[in-house]
């Protein structure tokens, strides 16, 4: 089907611009002022922002194997309604994504019942180097490796085994680095002091600041050895902030980095309140950190904007400290999150939409997304930022039905999603139509 998006602000590449988009099937047939075209459905756009649609790079969808919290379906679903037409999923599920079957098993469910377009990491372990090796690097988003105990037994913890790694991939190697050593030790003195119920305001000292930074410092020192590529996951120290360049182009870096919605919109001071329901890890940490990843995600030290969307069932999130899972459910509401940094005047439009769609795009080599350009997927989103609403039970997509921004107002809303051309989502109607694509990556 044909759409013509007319009176647009387009914000694209460094410029907002009033404009119109003509979309025909799944791509972007042209871009200009005053287009007519009489077999095209038509959306007055009204002046409201049109952006590309935005590229997640860190999700936790849980299916195989842990789909009472989520699935492929019910979290892309809610995905494209927060206007993300893009997901890389993590290798943490059950079975974990370890061999290239699994990882071909997790693009069938995928093809089946994704809202939004798709890849996936491959898991490095202690044991899979082999498999990895015969990994082709054109075929999924790239490797994570768990450098912190999050993922239970997809903890890498040899040293010789990671150093192998990094020298035996040119691909992506995305990495969750709190220390392993200094997370048990927190641990032990607290739960001597507590039991399993530890106050949750504990939880970022116990995923302390120092176990962050000796892990991504340690992470850092072997790619630069190595030569290997490198992306740091949620970074969520000020301290971390520094082991990061800016002086050169993303697509020159070997080494970046990325933060996600939580980092910069909770501090500790929010515990009290959210308790285990703000419970990440990395954990959410102080008001000093916060305000040094919001400087570093300015300045271009942090390339990316993510979710760590990461489901789990109030029942389980309710339990005590040592029994609740960490992660929370974001991706239907980070966009209109961020667009209060950028109603507020802290965070420019333009370097919204450089970090949460153009980078993305470069740094994972993704082919014809991550930009409105003529000849590319119509992965488009278009965004009214005047348009008051508040979260509740009623409202939120995903399969948990719980947000931490539950009784949050935001000032603005999506308002259409287009999905390779597929008006997916229309002013609170999610279609039921998919039209999601594996990516393509130009590697």
């Amino acid at each position: 089907m044909k759409y013509l998006i007319k009176n647009a602000r387009m914000v694209n590449e460094g410029i907002v611009k009033t404009t119109d988009v003509l979309i025909n099937n799944e791509r972007i047939e042209k871009i200009a002022t005053d287009i007519t075209d009489s077999s095209a459905a038509v959306i007055d756009a009204n002046g409201h922002y049109l952006i590309p649609g935005v590229i997640d790079d860190q999700v936790h969808f849980r299916e195989p194997g842990l789909t009472h919290k989520g699935n492929i379906a019910s979290e892309s679903r809610a995905a494209v309604a927060g206007g993300i037409t893009t997901f890389m999923e993590q290798p943490n599920t059950n079975p974990q994504t370890t061999t290239i079957e699994k990882l071909e098993g997790k693009f069938s469910i995928a093809k089946a019942s994704s809202y939004a377009n798709y890849s996936f990491f491959f898991g490095g372990t202690n044991d899979n180097l082999e498999e990895l090796k015969r990994l082709d690097k054109t075929s999924c988003a790239g490797v994570k490796l768990f450098l912190g105990s999050s993922t239970g037994n997809m903890l890498v913890d040899n040293e010789q085994v990671i150093e192998t790694i990094f020298s035996n991939t040119d691909m992506v190697i995305a990495a969750h680095c709190e220390d392993e050593g200094t997370i048990r030790r927190n641990l032990a003195l607290y739960k001597e002091k507590f039991g399993d119920d530890i106050p949750i305001k504990y939880h970022p000292i116990i995923r302390s600041e120092e176990a962050c930074y000796l892990s991504s410092s340690k992470a850092i020192a072997l790619a630069e050895k190595t030569g290997a590529r490198l992306h740091v996951f949620h970074v969520s120290t000020e301290k971390e902030t520094n082991l990061f360049r800016n002086d050169i182009p993303l697509a020159e870096k070997k080494i970046t980095a990325e933060v996600c919605l939580h980092h910069l919109w909770f501090t500790d001071a929010d515990y009290d309140t959210k308790g285990t329901f703000i419970k990440w890890n990395p954990a959410v940490k102080t008001q000093k950190d916060k305000d040094g990843l919001w400087k570093a995600l300015l300045d271009d030290r942090v390339d990316i904007i993510a979710t760590d969307h990461a489901p789990h069932t109030l029942e389980e999130k309710k339990q005590v400290y040592t029994s609740a899972p960490s992660g929370g459910p974001l991706v239907q509401h980070a966009l209109v999150a961020w667009m209060e940094a950028v109603n507020n005047g802290k965070l420019p439009i333009e370097k919204m939409v450089q970090k949460m769609c153009h980078n993305p795009a470069i740094l994972f080599d993704i082919k014809e997304r991550g930009y409105i350009r003529e000849g590319y997927y119509a992965d488009l989103v278009l965004i009214d930022p005047k348009a008051p609403w508040t979260v509740s039970t009623d409202n939120i997509e995903y399969a948990c039905k719980w947000s931490p921004f539950e009784g949050t107002e935001f000032s603005s809303a999506v308002t259409h999603t287009f999905v390779n051309g597929h008006l997916a989502y229309e002013n609170g109607t999610i279609s039921e139509t998919k039209n999601a694509k594996r990516l393509t990556f130009n590697r």
